[in-house]
């Protein structure tokens, strides 16, 4: 598997990435305003009325606003509502019993309403789901926001988890900008790095890799849906097993364990996951390559710590027959025997296993971590060179996603969707003199490396 994959990359890496990146839909777009998103615990209240406090019963989601009925209300100090625009207001409820609304008021109990979020039963009070309204006008900056419960049954009828309030658009962050102190001071160290000596006979491939093997499973995002757990599909986690929704580049440097090797990387990746016959099946083992696709690879440089990107398109939902684009295949003896009723994936024979490639930009705009949809501060490479908007080189990630299934005619699914919607996250947590180390030895000078950064 490990050797059917690497001549993969090596053989088809760039014909590869180049049509992956139309198929991806990438646009480079103006900067919109967007506001950062703002989460506010409901337990977090200034003042209240009927409001109780209790655990969540599921791991990671703290404490939530318990057995609330009609009159009750908690009030908030301080929220952060952003600049004017669109505004994305959120909270994660549960309901065992009955109907009601959660209105969101801003100044006083009787000030304008902000927001009205229905509560419909989600089937128990630990049972979590995200209700959501888009608000087109709003107060500006900090403000005092009530909550206040309706409901013309009688009796308790919402848990309260959580609320966010959050630019449009799901309430996606915005641009996130580099430490230029820390990243010059990165880039120095590295440039000042002496390269290893190449031995005769080494594959001259400009590539690393971290091997890896699944982690944990959790319906969370910490790029998408950053703080609010439960708000997103299920994803299939692999590298730093703290990885949730909470993750931010320094809970990562501070969690030390990693199902990757190297031990340096405690990077965090995710993926939908994929189900057959309803059942989860995760990867028996994913390689992420760190390569380059461009005719001189010698000006590429390491990732500034807490780098994010994404990778894929969650919202493509297009069919996938044999010979599209968006290709899951198989590897190993036999190879793909047949497709799914559907069409949409590949049926291997017994000897062979599902396997996907997905490859991400390798040109950054030098200046961000991150950008509104995680995407617009990198850019895919055409012509050979990294330039204009996105002028420098980084790594080029890609992940080789092995599954331990050949599949059948039923076909599987995706947690995103049909399987056009296949994506994959990258949040950066190396240790820089191991990551430094590895680009210069192993991409710059153009010498295949394993994980341990050797020849």
């Amino acid at each position: 598997m490990r050797r059917h994959a690497s001549s993969l990359y090596t053989l088809m890496a760039g014909a590869l990435a180049v049509v992956l990146a139309a198929a991806l839909g990438i646009t480079l777009t103006s900067r919109p305003a967007w506001a950062a998103t703002v989460v506010v615990q409901a337990e977090s209240f200034a003042a209240q009325s009927g409001v109780g406090v209790e655990a969540t019963a599921d791991t990671g989601g703290g404490q939530n606003a318990a057995y609330l009925a009609d009159g009750d209300w908690m009030r908030f100090d301080g929220v952060d509502l952003g600049a004017a625009g669109p505004l994305t207001v959120s909270a994660r409820v549960a309901s065992a019993t009955g109907t009601g609304t959660v209105e969101l008021r801003t100044g006083s109990p009787t000030g304008p309403l902000l927001a009205g979020l229905p509560i419909t039963s989600t089937g128990g009070w630990q049972n979590w789901a995200t209700r959501t309204a888009e608000v087109t006008t709003h107060p500006t900056g900090p403000q005092t926001v009530f909550a206040l419960l309706r409901s013309s049954a009688p009796g308790d009828f919402v848990n309260i988890n959580w609320f966010s309030f959050g630019g449009g658009d799901g309430g996606t962050p915005g641009w996130v900008a580099v430490d230029q102190a820390a990243w010059n001071t990165q880039l120095a160290r590295f440039r000042a790095m002496t390269p290893a000596a190449v031995p005769a006979g080494t594959v001259r491939v400009p590539e690393f890799n971290a091997t890896c093997t699944y982690s944990h499973s959790e319906p969370d995002d910490p790029i998408v849906v950053p703080g609010l757990p439960g708000a997103s599909h299920m994803h299939s986690f692999f590298g730093n097993r703290s990885t949730d929704a909470f993750t931010t580049p320094q809970s990562l440097r501070a969690h030390t364990g990693t199902s990757c090797t190297p031990a340096e990387d405690l990077s965090a990746y995710w993926i939908p996951t994929l189900y057959e016959g309803g059942r989860a099946v995760e990867p028996e083992g994913v390689i992420v390559y760190y390569g380059s696709r461009l005719p001189d690879p010698s000006a590429t440089v390491p990732f500034p710590q807490g780098f994010r990107m994404i990778a894929g398109n969650a919202k493509s939902q297009v069919p996938t027959p044999a010979g599209s684009v968006n290709q899951f295949f198989c590897a190993g003896e036999g190879g793909e025997i047949g497709r799914s009723a559907d069409g949409n994936w590949p049926v291997c024979a017994p000897t062979a296993k599902l396997v996907y490639q997905l490859v991400f930009p390798d040109c950054w705009d030098g200046k961000h971590l991150d950008s509104p949809d995680h995407k617009s501060h990198v850019a895919f490479t055409y012509n050979g060179a990294c330039g204009g908007d996105h002028p420098i080189a980084i790594p080029s990630v890609s992940f080789v996603i092995g599954y331990p299934t050949s599949g059948g005619t039923a076909g599987f699914s995706l947690s995103s969707g049909l399987a056009s919607s296949i994506h994959g996250d990258f949040f950066n947590a190396w240790d820089d003199a191991a990551l430094g180390q590895r680009v210069k030895d192993c991409i710059t000078q153009r010498a295949k490396c394993n994980s341990a950064g050797t020849f």
